[in-house]
């Protein structure tokens, strides 16, 4: 199966998609048109109510996840599961599900998030919080449709209640210790960290980013500016950003906190390492220079040292080698700092960013951490241009996305009143991204009496998704569709930029940042009907990140609409190689040293100018050929109408036909023009093809004429020259030697006595000196020539005695050689008896025996 026909056909009609009995109480068409994002609708997505809660799909949804090849779904207050490995080999033709029983969840699911090794399953509603324990693998061969599953609610206290603020986000931490660390932030900016393996009622840990109002006390704060609406994790390799807190306030604002560390945490070894070289050479730089300014930080950095010292301590011995070693350990936070962190922000956007056209500045909704951090192949090659580089992605109600650049870091710092420090961090403000929403309603015309078709912005709920395969890739779902961000060009621009090494670089590097290199923006699919004026919300994004599942996107309306795209894995480009000389071999060298470098046996050859290539630059296929798998248009997803209603053809759905069809015919010129650039680009390479056969054709002639025998005569004639300046060479250091140290040094005349006194004791000190070396050897091997003859002539009699004794034991039977040899070993344990008894006497008459000749 590699076509997304086949994922539709097979979950379009799947019963895991289909309302329960509980919900569809209605008609389905009531039902459905409750779950339409609309004028009529708008008051029930723009308000939650944990009293009254109603599958209207307002605030943050995902009710949709796949772990390894098991798709969930959330449908009201049910959970169900299937596989869809089985479905992709064909060995299930039943389409079904299993429901997982968990009658302690009586809310209805909101959002679901997996825990990092798939076993744990957090849920949330408006504000409640739930854990379900998953089944084993091998459920689906379950007789029964009803999977009994352990469920617990998390902090009932803080999330049960009736007045419990409302859940802006749940997520596990990365390195929760056995994957146990469920973070659960609600929109009054308390994060609280729950250890679902020790206690799920009290929460391990509290940060909060919204400050306590002091009784009695008037602020001029909007309360935009004091709810919380998403948060995310910072990311790193050897600084503080593992250790971040990022919390967006519905206003815009961005705080954070730092260092957090879970309870029960599991670090890398190398990390915490990592961080104390970090540390290490911040110190040293700032030890350099004397200032108030530098006493504070020197103080701040004292602390920083303090908090990693007590990380280091709790590693076990072993692991502090060099390199260290990638395993996790368990950590806790340290204790050694009783101050709590410090909450950082709000974070200064330089420059400020654009407001779209036609908007007043739409809520933020979700915030999200990238990090590119290239393999390690990758960055003994690369030399790990942006393995610092960190962004920061916004999304607003309005359909804006703002970018930000982390170039300065944030750091550890704790709540001392000498150490506080007025400055705000700042991020740079590279893009702002504009998904298009506004312009699609506006082409909508409002009907009389209904408020501005602008107003379902309202009920806008924007969320990210990072690609798991390819992490410059972005998803973003809300209430009109879902958009793909793709920022490797942007990337590959900022690369480019911090590799520039030289004198002219911050010239460089701001004339590579006017490029303005922008985020690929393409939309995937678009539910907003024009002629209803209404949409169904994305509540599901999901790509598998499985080898048994084709590489794809799952989406989920709220209308329980399943649409699966299949995409393609991207290829990174190969380096283009070394650009070719395009001046004469001449022009690189001056004149002068030309004439130094001529010899009378060798002298530079005045040959034609270098090989000018005609395909100066690689191809690059334009956008519109390189396919991502992705429709080159969004996939329109509207209810599927009854037969006996009929289409209506309004000036909105002509004008939405109007601007499909100059799209496509757009596309098709850009396609017109590709094309054509391709056929010239193929035509150039056939030229240069034959350009270099005949340069090759050129090259072998040349080196035919090169092997006559002038060129051997020079050749010999170089060899005897050069064996000639060798030997002048080696007098020559004769002589420097002698005149450099005419007299031998204190070691040579030991080496040269040493020498004196080997050779002495080899030859001897006299021709007649019988005590040498030499005059040893030769009577050893007189002795050797005078010994030898005997001997053979005793080896030749053995051999003959011995082949006698074997023609003898030849004409004796089994049965007689069984008894000579019975007897003999008697013989001979009565031989030994009697040598013990003779070693014996001997020593009591303290007499020495000769040893037994057993061998002679």
């Amino acid at each position: 199966m590699d076509a997304d026909d086949d994922w539709n056909k097979l979950l379009s009609d799947h019963p895991i998609f289909r309302f329960p009995k509980s919900i569809a109480g209605a008609s389905q068409d009531t039902l459905k048109s409750q779950l339409e994002l609309s004028t009529n609708t708008l008051s029930k997505f723009t308000q939650s109510d944990s009293q009254n809660d109603d599958p209207t799909p307002s605030g943050r949804r995902q009710t949709m996840i796949l772990k390894d090849g098991d798709l969930i779904v959330a449908v009201g207050k049910e959970l169900r599961i299937t596989t869809l490995g089985d479905m992709k080999l064909g060995r299930s033709t039943r389409k079904s599900y299993k429901v997982l029983h968990t009658p302690y969840l009586d809310f209805d699911i909101h959002q679901i998030a997996l825990n990092p090794n798939g076993k744990l399953l957090a849920v949330a509603g408006t504000s409640q919080v739930a854990v379900v324990v998953l089944p084993r693998a091998g459920y689906s061969r379950l007789v029964s449709d009803s999977i009994e599953c352990k469920s617990v609610h998390v902090g009932q206290f803080y999330h049960g209640a009736e007045d419990s603020p409302p859940a802006a986000k749940i997520d596990w931490h990365p390195w929760g210790e056995a994957g146990s660390t469920l973070l659960v932030m609600t929109t009054d900016g308390k994060l609280r960290e729950y250890d679902i393996s020790t206690d799920i009622e009290e929460p391990q840990q509290v940060l909060s980013f919204v400050p306590e109002r002091k009784s009695g006390a008037f602020g001029a704060e909007d309360e935009s500016e004091r709810e919380v609406t998403s948060f995310t994790l910072g990311k790193g390799r050897a600084d503080w950003g593992p250790l971040t807190v990022y919390a967006l306030m519905r206003s815009g604002d961005i705080y954070s906190i730092c260092p957090y560390l879970p309870q029960n945490a599991s670090v890398p070894t190398s990390y915490v390492h990592s961080l104390e070289c970090f540390i290490s050479a911040k110190q040293e730089f700032l030890a350099q220079g004397s200032s108030s300014a530098s006493n504070q930080l020197s103080t701040l950095y004292d602390y920083q040292r303090k908090y990693v010292n007590a990380l280091i301590k709790q590693l076990p011995t072993g692991s502090v080698a060099f390199p260290p070693s990638t395993r996790s350990v368990s950590l806790h936070p340290p204790k050694s700092i009783s101050y709590s962190a410090l909450r950082q922000g709000p974070f200064l956007l330089q420059p400020v960013p654009r407001i779209l056209d036609g908007s007043d500045g739409g809520d933020a909704t979700d915030i999200v951490y990238l990090s590119f951090d290239p393999d390690e192949e990758d960055s003994e090659e690369d030399g790990q241009e942006t393995d610092h580089l960190g962004v920061i992605m916004v999304a607003y109600k309005d359909g804006k996305v703002d970018m930000f650049l982390d170039v300065e870091k944030v750091e550890a710092r704790w709540e001392i009143k000498y150490m506080r420090n007025n400055e705000l961090p700042m991020l740079a403000v590279y893009e702002c991204i504009d998904l298009g929403l506004i312009s699609s309603l506006k082409q909508v015309t409002a009907r009389p009496n209904d408020p501005p078709i602008l107003e379902l912005l309202q009920g806008n709920h924007p969320l990210f998704l990072v690609d798991p395969i390819h992490p410059d890739v972005v998803y973003v779902y809300h209430a009109f569709g879902v958009h793909s961000l793709n920022i490797a060009p942007v990337l590959e621009n900022l690369a480019q930029a911090l590799r520039i090494d030289d004198d002219d670089a911050d010239k460089s590097l701001q004339s590579t940042l006017e490029q303005c290199a922008q985020t690929t923006v393409r939309p995937i699919l678009t539910t907003f009907s024009v002629e209803r004026g209404g949409s169904n919300p994305i509540v599901g994004l999901s790509v598998p990140n499985d080898v048994y599942l084709t590489y794809s996107i799952f989406i989920l309306t709220s209308t329980l609409r399943i649409h699966v795209f299949p995409l393609n894995l991207q290829v990174e480009p190969e380096k283009p190689p070394p650009k070719l000389i395009t001046a004469p071999l001449e022009s690189s060298l001056s004149s002068t040293s030309l004439l130094k470098e001529k010899n009378a046996w060798l002298e530079p050859a005045e040959g034609p100018s270098a090989f000018v290539s005609l395909l100066s630059e690689p191809y690059n296929p334009p956008p519109v050929l390189q396919s991502s798998g992705l429709p080159p248009l969004p996939k329109l997803s509207l209810p599927s109408t009854s037969a006996s209603k009929e289409f209506m053809l309004t000036p909105d759905t002509l004008r939405y036909i109007g601007k499909i069809v100059e799209q496509v015919t757009g596309q098709i010129h850009e396609i017109y023009v590709a094309q054509r650039a391709a056929e010239n680009r193929v035509k150039l390479q056939q030229e240069e093809l034959n350009r270099q056969v005949a340069k090759c054709r050129e090259m072998e002639q040349s080196l035919a004429r090169l092997k006559q025998a002038t060129t051997e005569s020079r050749l010999e004639q170089a060899t005897e020259t050069q064996k000639g300046l060798m030997k002048r060479l080696d007098r020559l250091l004769q002589s420097l030697m002698a005149k450099a140290s005419p007299e031998l040094s204190e070691h040579e005349t030991k080496w040269f006595d040493e020498l004196k006194r080997m050779k002495e004791q080899i030859l001897g000190q006299g021709k007649y000196d019988e005590g040498s070396l030499v005059a040893r050897v030769k009577l050893l091997e007189r002795e050797y020539g005078r010994v030898m003859p005997p001997l053979k002539a005793l080896l030749e009699k053995e051999k003959t005695k011995t082949e006698k004794h074997t023609e003898v034991n030849r004409s004796l039977g089994f049965s007689q050689a069984f008894e000579y040899g019975k007897r003999s070993n008697e013989d001979a344990k009565r031989i030994s008896k009697i040598e013990n008894d003779l070693v014996r006497l001997a020593a009591k008459l303290d007499i020495n025996l000769p040893r037994a000749p057993h061998n002679q």
